[in-house]
Formats: structure tokens, sequence, C-alpha cells
């Protein structure tokens, strides 16, 4: 089944779980959005399974036995960059970790409904339509990365380098012949043997260059670069119809 929206509410008092998950239930029902909710009563038993269900939004309590919410906001975030984090609490010494973690909002407890109401519309704004997401490995860990933030894929021998946005670099233990296989059905073009590049982000392409939007270059090479204009030119022509 498909949810508009999938939320965590990781709490240890059951009547805060309760309460949170009656709030998110009947925002579905009034905005006709089916809604995926589940509950946890600590900080351990959601990472059990955080990464497999792919959630867009947690209400997390930040006064929790063993990991608190803030100690497990930091811990998510050095994964996932996009959930919305809602912090619950009865009091306001918190709001200024809040910033840390990019939460999207601090409820003081007890929590309203329409505050509740109000997270959930701002998450939904937030949420990318049908972002497609790879994971890939690094030497520590194994991760997944939103696809429309990458810019550039680069070969670095038996391994590829990935430029995010505003020139973020992951090295990943994936050749640039696996990555090529991992992204084919997206809107990517090789440019040179050693470069894959994202078409919505290429600003510019010259004779034996592409600029991306953030101004960041790679090289094309003359026996790709009509393939690469051509395709460039034909993703354009699709996005204006």
């Amino acid at each position: 089944m498909e949810y508009g929206m999938k939320a965590a509410i990781i709490e240890d008092e059951k009547t805060h779980r309760d309460l949170l998950s009656s709030y998110i239930e009947a925002w579905g029902k009034k905005t006709k959005d089916p809604v995926f909710i589940k509950e946890y009563e600590n900080a351990a038993s959601f990472l059990f399974d955080w990464e497999d269900l792919e959630f867009d939004i947690l209400f997390l309590d930040i006064q929790m036995p063993g990991m608190d919410g803030m100690e497990l906001a930091r811990k998510i975030r050095q994964k996932d960059e996009q959930i919305a984090i809602v912090f619950t609490t009865g009091i306001d010494d918190y709001i200024g970790e809040g910033y840390e973690v990019e939460a999207l909002h601090y409820l003081l407890k007890p929590i309203r409904q329409a505050k509740v109401e109000e997270c959930l519309e701002k998450a939904q704004k937030k949420k990318p339509s049908k972002e497609y997401r790879i994971v890939h490995s690094t030497e520590d860990e194994t991760k997944k990365i939103c696809v429309s933030e990458i810019n550039y894929v680069e070969a670095q021998k038996h391994s590829s380098r990935i430029f995010i946005n505003g020139q973020k670099k992951i090295m990943v233990k994936e050749s640039l012949s696996q990555m090529e296989e991992l992204l084919k059905d997206q809107d990517f073009v090789k440019s040179h043997r050693s470069y894959l590049c994202q078409l919505s982000k290429i600003h510019q392409i010259d004779k034996d260059t592409i600029i991306f939007d953030d101004g960041s270059r790679v090289p094309v090479s003359r026996r790709l670069y009509q393939e690469v204009n051509q395709k460039f030119i034909a993703f354009y022509r699709e996005r204006q119809k």
C-alpha cells in the first residue's frame, strides 16, 4: 500500500504515544491521505528497523531512559538529512539543541492536536515527490543517498567519488560502471570515461567542458560530446512539454 505519510513515535510513556497516534490518524482521515504509524518505547527499538521502514516524520520524546531523543536525532542525522524530526517534551530547556539537528518543530507537552497537524503539513510539503535513493558503501558504513542531490560521479581507480550539491564529496566502494548500473533508470549521462553527470544539474555544455548550476566543471570527451549534447537538449525539451 502507498502511504501519504509514514510516521514514527518514539516515546517511553504509552499515554503520550496513544495521544500522538490518534492525532496523526485524525489528520490522515481529514486529508484523505493514508498514514502509516509505528510506535516505539525507546530509541533502541526504533533503530532496529528504522532504515527498512523509511519514515517521513519522527516524533521524538527528548527525555527517555537509555539513549535520549536528542542523542537519537544526532545519530539519525549522520545518515539521513531529509527526514522531518519533531521533538516532544515537558520542558523547554532543549530548544537551542534542536537547531543542531535541524528539527522541524519543538512541541511542549501537553501537546495539542492543531500543533501536530501543523507539523504533518510542514513535513508533507518538505517531502520530495517519488524521491529515488540509492544504497552505497563507504569504508565504514552502508547508507542511502538521494539521487536528486547528485551533481556527478567521478571514477577513482576501483571506486568512485560522488559530488553532491554544494561541492560535498562522498567516497564510495562502487566502481563507476557499478554506479552507472545503479543509476541507469535515472537521468544521467556519461560525459567521459571517468564521469557520470546528472542532466538536471547541468547549466551549460561547451566543446570540452560541462558546467553545473553550482559552477563546478567536468570534462567532456570529443567522442561523447555529440551524445551528451543531444541528451541534454532532449531532456529539457521533454520537461517543457
